[in-house]
């Protein structure tokens, strides 16, 4: 947005906000969830460096932190409706034919045993742990998140009273980082995302998801996916 004015630029910010917001409002049955995430959203954006709790609810003005906790927690929502929301907002603006999924791991630093899915594996952002898969679209208009996968090891995936624990389903089985990654690119080839690519890490293998990619593209939908 070469040349526009500073005020133009926070205009179109604040209205792009307002819209993710009002994307946002169908997954939360009260008005005051709602409300509660929009200032979660607020959060997330803000210049704070370390996002707690008791620093978030001061930011948006509650008493305490636990209206903020509710969104992460208590509140009842559906993890999944939003991820179909991030990728429809993304492929709006960036839909390409000839775009790039990009699968890629991202480590998130834990001490102890409760974090869901903590355990000591490798981690090339760190050297230590691994938690999660995440999905990437990238077009020649950018590139945005559109997809995530929990990666489960067998520690606990084969220890109920831990899965139970942290609130995992009981029926979650161990399920390899590219399985999940099939997993994630099938749900994308299933919302009709355009793209011509995919790439991902060696330990991702060729195997699996390369028999998958030219299944799909050599069905009735035509689509050029290489990986």
């Amino acid at each position: 947005m070469a040349g526009a004015s500073i005020e133009a630029t926070l205009d179109l910010w604040v209205s792009g906000l307002r819209e993710a917001k009002a994307r946002l409002r169908p997954l939360f049955r009260q008005e005051r969830m709602a409300a509660s995430a929009g200032l979660f959203l607020d959060g997330l954006l803000s210049e704070e460096r370390r996002k707690t709790g008791w620093m978030r609810a001061e930011a948006a003005g509650d008493p305490g932190p636990w209206r903020q906790q509710a969104v992460l927690g208590r509140g009842h929502w559906d993890a999944d409706a939003l991820r179909g929301v991030v990728r429809d907002y993304a492929v709006e603006h960036l839909a390409a034919d000839d775009a790039v999924l990009v699968i890629d791991e991202t480590g998130f630093l834990k001490q102890g045993k409760a974090s869901c899915g903590v355990a000591r594996q490798y981690t090339g952002s760190a050297g230590k742990i691994t938690n999660c898969q995440i999905g990437v679209y990238v077009s020649n208009k950018g590139h945005a998140f559109i997809d995530r996968a929990l990666y489960l090891p067998k520690a606990w995936t084969e220890v109920a009273d831990r899965l139970a624990a942290a609130h995992v389903p009981a029926e979650t089985v161990l399920s390899t980082k590219p399985r999940l990654a099939r997993a994630m690119i099938e749900r994308t080839i299933g919302a009709a995302v355009p793209f011509a690519w995919v790439t991902a890490d060696s330990v991702y293998g060729v195997g699996e998801l390369e028999d998958a990619l030219r299944r799909a593209a050599s069905s009735t939908r035509p689509m050029p996916s290489r990986l």
